[in-house]
């Protein structure tokens, strides 16, 4: 089984804030899970709604409005080639220093 390695400051600080302030756990497990997608020195992961939508248990339209919160809150970048291409998610790491 693979292990996944996540920054002390997603549990003390972005849980907190996500699910208690923003009222918004859908957008943490969305996160959550596109870090999980990502390889160990990859931040890029390529995956459709779907995709997520099945990964994390929530409706589609829950990780639409998880994924808005998250680009607001500059944790997630997404491109497309397209408009209706599957969109490239960057998993951003603002508390690093690069």
């Amino acid at each position: 089984m693979q292990q996944l390695h996540v920054d002390r400051y997603v549990i003390d600080t972005l849980m907190p804030d996500l699910v208690g302030h923003d009222k918004r756990p859908s957008a943490l497990l969305v996160y959550l899970f596109l870090w999980g997608q990502t390889a160990e020195r990859e931040r890029t992961v390529t995956a459709s709604l779907r995709d997520i939508a099945d990964g994390t248990g929530l409706s589609k339209r829950g990780v639409q409005e998880a994924l808005r919160i998250l680009e607001r809150r500059r944790l997630v970048s997404r491109t497309k080639t397209v408009p209706t291409s599957v969109a490239t998610y960057e998993v951003l790491r603002p508390w690093r220093k690069r």
